[in-house]
């Protein structure tokens, strides 16, 4: 379990109505003056407010209300343990540590507290410290659990008794959650849900349990559990976060978005859940969506080396290398050792035609991470570009011995040993691509290409029209079968093939030409010169009636100067044309 899921267990266990009481009876107390009984009042109301912010997932609002809690009332431990619980989920650990200690010597020896202690203490590397602390922290809450007497929940009510024995065993639970105990913290927060009636004070069990489970990987079951605690509280912001992280660790993040989503319209500050999003949204193929909310978590984070690592490789799969590699180099001041982070990097320089600092950054991945296919992969690509061919083929072999099922290595490693001219290899390495990948194309044409100069006409033919199938609108497959087939004689069949060749260059060429028309006429038009945007979008017409994208241009621009049976019409053709594509 990642820390900051173990911060929310414990802090979602510790910081409740125990709290809250405790500060309510301070303020009542008939010893104080009626300044100081102002003061807890004012604390009192801070802390509640804190604890409904925190319930909501809105922890930095949370934060100033516990904050405001500790400075009318310093002398309260409870305000101290919210405030540091509150830091520490918040990824500001070294904060947190001040104000749990401080509690600890207001109220010695306090199971929470020592927990919430323990687990700030992890967060900043002191684990060895962390343990003895965790240890004394288990053993006081079991220690609590036996004093206060297990009854029957109340059906009517929760009993406090119950509430009492229910919340001890969801701080044990978080507690063991922290010490990667999964199967006794789940233990534990069956036992809180048993005693809990169903209803918003069930929210948090629910929510820690299925936390739980996701970290076993006992993905229905999690669901359930978190599922349960949105029904529950849909308007929690923590509870829609955790469900959208739950559906996301099952590889379900069609369904993970909407939840994180909501989590972020609830709370726009709840830490992790941009972040989290944003990798969904990457996974889903959705690049340019996830850039401005991994942008939002590295500003909250900067120093997060998956924020600034999933940062620089969505700008660099949306072509904006360059932008990406700032980022990157960041990452890997965090996480120096973390080959994935020089792969991205020397991906980032590649695309940008830097081969050396690509090389540089391809071997050190290498290094750290010697057994991995596709670091061996890009190195070899890296080493191609630059014209290191024997360095090359090494690499491409050796990624293609480590893992064969991977169509890549063979297919590049076909095309270098074509380029070396060492055509009976190149025809090897291609079909065993092309086995992997039947539907490459391009690779069908370029086997067929290979076959021709080794003088292999029969399977050179075969290859070609499997090319032409799969490419029905290229015409350099039907010029290579020509070649092929005039010289084994068959004139007629070479000459229909070189027939069929021309057209499709023509049709090429007449694209291209309306593809360019088309592009001038949409600048003529963002200008405002609509005549000459017309002139522009015929043009494209009378070169390729085809061409939809230049029907739909001309139809707006028909629109803007009122033209308006004109532009229907066209409207209609290019309607027309994309039905037929389909």
């Amino acid at each position: 379990m990642r820390a900051a899921l173990c911060g929310v267990l414990l802090m979602m266990g510790v910081v409740g109505p125990a709290a809250t009481q405790a500060a309510a009876q301070a303020s009542s107390a008939t010893n104080t003056s009626n300044a100081d009984r102002l003061a807890l009042q004012q604390a009192d109301a801070s802390f509640r407010a804190g604890y409904a912010a925190m319930q909501a997932g809105k922890l930095d609002e949370a934060r100033q209300d516990f904050a405001d809690a500790v400075r009318f009332a310093p002398q309260i431990p409870e305000a101290h343990v919210a405030l540091g619980a509150i830091l520490a989920q918040l990824g500001r650990p070294e904060e947190a540590i001040p104000e749990l200690e401080l509690a600890l010597k207001l109220k010695p020896a306090d199971a929470a507290t020592e927990a919430n202690l323990a687990a700030a203490h992890e967060a900043v590397g002191r684990s060895f410290a962390s343990a003895g602390k965790l240890a004394e922290a288990e053993a006081q809450f079991r220690s609590a659990i036996g004093v206060v007497p297990d009854v029957a929940p109340d059906p009517q009510g929760v009993d406090s008794i119950v509430a009492q024995q229910a919340a001890l065993r969801d701080e044990l639970g978080s507690l063991l959650a922290q010490e990667k105990r999964w199967d006794e913290a789940e233990s534990a927060f069956r036992d809180a849900l048993r005693l809990m009636p169903e209803g918003a004070g069930s929210v948090a069990p629910h929510m820690h349990l299925g936390v739980v489970l996701t970290e076993q990987k006992q993905y229905p079951a999690a669901l359930a559990e978190l599922k349960k605690a949105v029904d529950l509280a849909s308007g929690n912001a923590l509870a829609q976060f955790e469900l959208g992280r739950g559906l996301a660790a099952a590889g379900k993040d069609d369904e993970a978005v909407p939840h994180l989503e909501e989590a972020l319209k609830l709370n726009p500050e709840l830490p992790g859940a941009a972040l989290e999003l944003a990798m969904a949204k990457q996974r889903l193929g959705q690049q340019q969506e996830s850039i401005p909310l991994f942008e939002k978590a590295v500003e909250r984070e900067p120093h997060n080396p998956q924020a600034l690592t999933n940062l620089g490789l969505a700008l660099t799969e949306t072509g904006k290398a360059k932008d990406g590699v700032p980022y990157l180099r960041r990452a890997l001041v965090e996480t120096p050792n973390d080959p994935v982070v020089h792969e991205d990097l020397g991906v980032a320089e590649l695309q940008q035609s830097h081969f050396d600092e690509a090389i540089a950054q391809f071997e050190q991945a290498r290094e750290l991470d010697s057994a991995n296919p596709q670091l061996h992969y890009d190195l070899g690509l890296a080493y191609k570009l630059k014209d290191r061919m024997d360095d090359a083929v090494q690499e491409l072999t050796k990624s293609a011995s480590l893992d064969p099922t991977l169509p890549d290595p063979p297919y590049t490693l076909g095309i270098l040993y074509m380029q070396l001219g060492r055509l009976a290899d190149s025809a090897t390495q291609l079909k065993t691509a092309l086995a992997l990948r039947p539907a490459n194309g391009d690779g069908w044409a370029t086997l067929g290409s290979v076959l021709k100069q080794l003088e292999r006409p029969d399977e050179a033919e075969a290859a070609l029209k499997q090319a032409i199938a799969l490419l029905p609108g290229q015409p350099g497959p039907h010029i290579t079968l020509a070649a092929v087939l005039a010289e084994e004689g068959r004139r007629q069949e070479a000459a229909d093939e070189r027939k069929v060749a021309a057209g499709l260059s023509r049709t090429a060429v007449n694209r291209q030409r309306a593809t360019l028309s088309t592009n001038a006429g949409n600048q003529l038009l963002q200008r405002g010169e609509i005549a000459d945007a017309v002139s522009q979008y015929l043009d494209a017409i009378a070169a390729d009636p085809s061409y939809a994208e230049a029907h739909v241009q001309l139809g707006i621009a028909y629109a803007r100067q009122g033209r308006a049976q004109d532009a229907a019409a066209e409207q209609q053709k290019a309607k027309a044309l994309g039905d037929q594509k389909q």
